[in-house]
């Protein structure tokens, strides 16, 4: 820059400072402006919008994804290309000497000018820079998994939650509604007498921690597991949070508005489907016993294939036949396939005539359209079914 142009800049200067605009009140008074709309923006988007909650960290947890903050997601994408014994270059050197550059900037441009189009290798550089941050930051959203699981849930959906995980870890030995007794067909346990937990013995007596701790550690001693992750078992934190939450909710010192888990409810001439209104019976009522590892008569009810064709003496439902061996335990009937299903407590008449127009539907595996159409349409194939070729 020769003299003359910095004769230019410095009457330029001159002149803009002259003209210039006072820093209070007048530049203290947009930076509020700013700053108050800033606020504003946050506040609208925590109101409307939120955060998505995350269950809290669990070392114990391997399906936990962690995730940082967006404007932390490009750092953490280029960890990627570092992986094993190189990852301190993209942790440590590369952020590093990133930031060394930028503290000594100010120390190596010395230059006056300040537009981009005088500035080409400040800008370029600056540009790929930004340019790499952000296909990085797009990048970590396309290939990170979502969370599998998510807090926040309302007190109903946690109650649910714990009923379902209840029915599969808990019901075997405690009964389906905490109601104890003689264990039966359980390896180790067979024949001993466990106490009522959703008695006010045990609900007024025990913390929600309290019964947390059983869960996850278990009673050695006593001949219970370990549930928890941390002891070798098969559930997280946020899972036996729900159980708790269940078996609290036995406490009759606790108003609950609606039965959680409640039955499916079917529109009038609605015919019932398994995944709809089925299988969310057999998830609450059926599977502590007939899930694999644990199947009673090897017959597993996890799945709608399983549910037509395991057990030692499948087929136990046969769409259209009411004498299903399923449809006759239900009902409470002692036959060859085994006695009253579930042994400890009747389903409900709602639960059992799910289950029946299930069956004489013609045990559909998915949902059937409502209405009297769609009955005649499988009554009709039933009774073509049913009627000898000539």
């Amino acid at each position: 820059m020769n003299d003359h142009e910095k004769q230019i800049i410095q009457k330029r200067y001159q002149e803009e400072k002259a003209r210039g605009v006072k820093f209070f009140p007048d530049i203290v008074y947009k930076d509020a402006i700013v700053a108050f709309s800033l606020f504003i923006l946050l506040v609208g988007l925590a109101t409307f919008v939120g955060v998505p909650q995350e269950p809290p960290a669990d070392p114990n947890d391997t399906s936990y994804i962690p995730r940082p903050e967006w404007y932390f997601l490009f750092l953490f994408e280029m960890l990627k290309f570092f992986p094993g014994q190189i990852e301190f270059i993209g942790t440590a050197i590369i952020p590093g000497i990133a930031i060394l550059l930028l503290l000594l900037l100010p120390f190596f441009d010395r230059s006056i000018k300040r537009h981009p189009r005088n500035r080409p290798v400040a800008t370029i550089t600056m540009s790929v820079i930004v340019a790499g941050m952000v296909l990085l930051t797009i990048r970590a959203v396309i290939t990170t998994p979502p969370q599998a699981e998510a807090v926040g849930l309302s007190y109903q959906e946690q109650v649910a939650a714990g009923q379902e995980l209840y029915g599969e870890y808990c019901a075997e030995c405690h009964g389906e509604e905490g109601e104890g007794g003689v264990v039966e067909g359980v390896e180790g346990l067979e024949g001993t007498y466990l106490e009522a937990i959703n008695s006010e013995d045990y609900l007024y007596t025990r913390t929600d921690e309290t019964t947390f701790l059983v869960i996850e550690y278990g009673q050695p001693n006593l001949g219970m597991p370990a549930f928890g992750l941390a002891y070798g078992g098969e559930l997280t934190n946020q899972q036996i949070n729900a159980i708790v939450t269940f078996v609290r909710s036995w406490d009759d010192r606790i108003v609950i508005e609606e039965e959680a888990g409640a039955v499916p409810t079917l529109a009038e001439g609605e015919i019932p489907d398994y995944e709809t209104h089925v299988y969310p019976i057999f998830r609450r009522r059926c599977l502590s016993c007939h899930r694999e590892g644990k199947e009673k008569g090897n017959y597993i009810m996890s799945s709608y294939e399983s549910v037509m064709t395991s057990g030692d003496h499948a087929p136990n439902v046969i769409g259209g036949d009411l004498n299903s061996n399923l449809i006759r335990m239900i009902n409470r009937e002692e036959i060859e396939a085994g006695g009253p299903m579930p042994p400890t407590r009747p389903l409900r008449p709602e639960e059992i005539d799910i289950i029946t127009r299930w069956v004489e539907a013609g045990a559909l595996p998915v949902r059937a359209e409502a209405g009297l159409e769609a009955t005649e349409s499988v009554t009709g194939t039933l009774e073509a079914t049913e009627t000898p070729a000539p």
